[in-house]
């Protein structure tokens, strides 16, 4: 239970920021999704199970404070959790406090905001190619962005 509570604390100062400050910084529509950062960390740091659990509940919660479609967040976390926990290691950090963290976040925030956004924004007339590089991709480099900290302020007691 323990596990869950630091997150959940994580999750509330970040979501405060996500939706207040993060539409003032956002390019033409294109802005970062700092929950999805926390949930990818958890999800490199203690597995599929831990981190689809997280994005579930992260994202119901989300959905509720930001009005959005119910749901449409719970899945795209759940999903980036999943993704992400493929790339946890028991016995090695490696995957955490490098460089391979940005390219776990890059790729599980891609499909996660893609997927979103099939929810959210698809339409009849929508191309699914444009909305993959503008929803999907775009956001995502963005993202990855904000999961450099990440890298710089990793405990002591990880060895590179």
């Amino acid at each position: 239970m323990k596990r869950f509570l630091i997150p959940i604390l994580w999750f509330v100062p970040l979501a405060a920021l996500q939706l207040t400050v993060v539409p003032m910084i956002s390019f033409d529509g294109i802005f970062p999704n700092l929950i999805l950062v926390l949930t990818v960390f958890y999800g490199v740091r203690y597995g599929k199970i831990f981190g689809s659990i997280l994005g579930f509940l992260l994202g119901l919660l989300f959905d509720l404070l930001s009005g959005g479609i119910i749901g449409s967040s719970m899945f795209a976390f759940t999903l980036a959790g999943f993704i992400a926990g493929y790339y946890f290691r028991e016995d090695d950090s490696s995957n955490l406090y490098s460089f391979n963290f940005l390219l776990v976040l890059l790729y599980a925030s891609s499909v996660s905001l893609f997927i979103y956004s099939l929810i959210v924004y698809s339409s009849i007339s929508t191309n699914i190619l444009t909305l993959f590089f503008e929803q999907g991709l775009l956001p995502a480099f963005y993202t990855a962005i904000f999961g450099l900290p990440v890298l710089f302020f990793k405990p002591k007691d990880v060895l590179r």
